[in-house]
């Protein structure tokens, strides 16, 4: 018997909608998940929205659990938290993570969720594809102790950056933005916020997430003589003029793009993908990371407020979709 689930879809670029989805029951290692939250990743589903992933990167681009195909009709998304309705008994009620869209009610195999750890709310949990983001730029980063470190771009991967910086010993981090409404959420992050032009300069790292070509030229300027530029941030089917002029010779600077598609070759022999994702699980146990959630609506709002977030009309980090109860 097929249970009813409903699902959002982009129809065509800019227009987004709701659709009915017949879910089958389980399957032998195959869980039923209840979705209680999703987040909307913002750079990424934004550009999706749009229509604006480059056909090159199509097949690149695809969500674990994605239907459809680039520009659309397409369901795509992949910050789903639920609970276990039914499959193997030590995962029933059990709340689990999953990089699945937007959907109420759907099933996978076993081992594409990961199970949520106790301390960590399940409202909390949406932002675990964004902090594994993270673990895996610090991986490709490196930095070390007594590190000068610059984060530009105070959205949700520069802000879970920052967070994860803020413990390493003696690291001086400026979250570097230029929205001054970012001083608050860099506050409650425990690290220092600057304007573009206020960052100190001199710095052994930054990391560039801002997705802006002002954001990415300004990092290389505030990078030290033989430092690194960690490149978080995706541009779709934008070209993006880089200043390689200036310093970016004699310095012997390094630019360098970092991924979560696939783990730091400083980690890929020794960590899977699962390991990764458990390890950003286990950091947000701290509530620090509330700060990145600024905005919430009802799953049957989605399509109006992807829309607006997509068209820069309702800005902020992480937002996340709240789902009803269920439902027979």
């Amino acid at each position: 018997m097929r249970l009813n689930s409903d699902a959002f879809w982009l129809k065509s670029p800019g227009e987004g909608e709701i659709r009915p989805v017949p879910v089958p029951p389980p399957g032998a290692d195959e869980v039923l998940v209840r979705t209680l939250y999703s987040g909307v990743s913002r750079g990424t589903e934004s550009l999706v929205f749009r229509g604006e992933v480059p056909e090159s990167q199509h097949r690149l681009m695809r969500a674990p659990f994605q239907e459809g195909d680039f520009p659309g009709p397409v369901k795509y998304g992949y910050l789903n938290v639920g609970v276990v309705e039914e499959g193997p008994p030590a995962w029933q009620g059990r709340t689990v993570f999953c990089l699945y869209p937007h959907q109420t009610r759907y099933v996978v195999p076993v081992d594409a969720v990961t199970l949520v750890p106790d301390e960590v709310p399940a409202a909390r949990a949406v932002l675990a594809g964004t902090v594994e983001t993270a673990v895996n730029a610090l991986w490709d980063a490196a930095p070390l102790i007594g590190d000068r470190v610059a984060v530009v771009g105070a959205g949700m991967v520069g802000c879970s950056v920052a967070r994860l910086l803020a413990a390493f010993p003696g690291v001086r981090v400026e979250l570097v933005d230029v929205d001054p409404a970012r001083a608050a959420v860099a506050e409650a992050l425990g690290v220092a916020f600057v304007t573009p032009e206020q960052a100190a300069g001199d710095c052994d790292i930054v990391v560039h997430a801002s997705a802006t070509e002002a954001g990415l030229a300004r990092s290389l300027q505030l990078v030290a003589a033989e430092g690194t530029v960690i490149e978080l941030s995706w541009y779709g089917d934008r070209r993006v003029s880089v200043p390689l002029g200036e310093a970016f010779h004699s310095g012997r600077l390094t630019l360098r793009a970092s991924q979560v598609g696939a783990v730091s070759p400083a980690r890929r022999a020794r960590r899977s993908y699962a390991d990764r994702l458990s390890l950003a699980l286990r950091f947000l146990t701290d509530p620090a990371f509330d700060a990145l959630i600024t905005g919430e609506c009802a799953f049957a709002e989605l399509p109006e407020v992807m829309a607006r977030i997509a068209g820069g009309d309702l800005p902020g980090l992480c937002h996340r979709v709240v789902y009803g109860p269920a439902e027979d």
